[in-house]
């Protein structure tokens, strides 16, 4: 590879991390909203069906970017991904942190109450966010990869929505225990809030397939990439 594609490459590189990290930090500033996904008024476990955060909108589209750059950069950039997404959430943390504790001033459109109220719980829900988002991503790079290698680099559907499934599952799982635990939403909603978050996610991880596709078959015409093998930006 020139380095012109090189350049280009890591252009596309950069631009595909700052919409992970933009859609990883706006999904844990927006989720104590809640709404229905699906017009039906059906109820499990307590809980009405695809009764969802908005939280959850973009956080499929994070998967669907950690697979492309796993496929295309490979394991390395995509781990490397992950942890940027990682520190800029906890970053944003502590700015909301900062911002709650200044006083607002009298003439102030939002008060300290209603940010405190929006903005409170947000430590207790990026760190429960993190800790599950953590552990879900490695396992879907993880996941990802495996068969990846087990397959030669074929079946391109069925590594993504296979390491998608089960890493979407960990993740709903774990951020709906710690929030529980802390207090943040009552247990008996639990239940009815992880089968319609994963199945949620599940119905978007099949649908993000063509997107995969499209976005790999984009680099291999343009960097002329053979099935199985990464761009090395170093």
């Amino acid at each position: 590879m020139n380095l012109k594609d090189k350049l280009l490459a890591q252009r596309i590189y950069l631009l595909l991390a700052a919409l992970f990290i933009t859609s990883l930090v706006v999904s844990n500033l927006i989720f104590k909203k809640f709404f229905y996904w699906y017009p039906v008024d059906v109820e499990i476990f307590g809980s009405k069906l695809f009764e969802i955060s908005v939280g959850i909108l973009p956080y499929p589209i994070t998967f669907l970017i950690t697979d492309l750059i796993s496929e295309i950069y490979g394991k390395k950039r995509a781990n490397q991904v992950v942890v940027a997404g990682i520190f800029a959430s906890f970053f944003s943390m502590l700015i909301i942190y900062l911002a709650n504790a200044v006083p607002a001033t009298d003439w102030s459109p939002i008060g300290d109450g209603q940010y405190t109220e929006v903005f409170g719980s947000t430590v207790i829900a990026v760190f429960a966010s993190m800790m599950a988002y953590l552990f879900a991503q490695f396992v879907d790079i993880h996941i990802y990869h495996f068969w990846k290698r087990l397959t030669q680099g074929r079946h391109l559907w069925l590594r993504n929505n296979f390491s998608t499934f089960l890493s979407q599952f960990i993740d709903t799982a774990t951020v709906l225990l710690l929030l529980c635990s802390f207090g943040e939403i009552e247990w008996d909603l639990f239940a009815g809030l992880l089968l319609s978050g994963f199945i949620f996610k599940v119905l978007v991880a099949a649908t993000d397939t063509p997107f995969l596709y499209l976005g790999v078959y984009f680099f291999r015409k343009r960097f002329k990439l053979k099935v199985n093998e990464e761009i090395d930006l170093l």
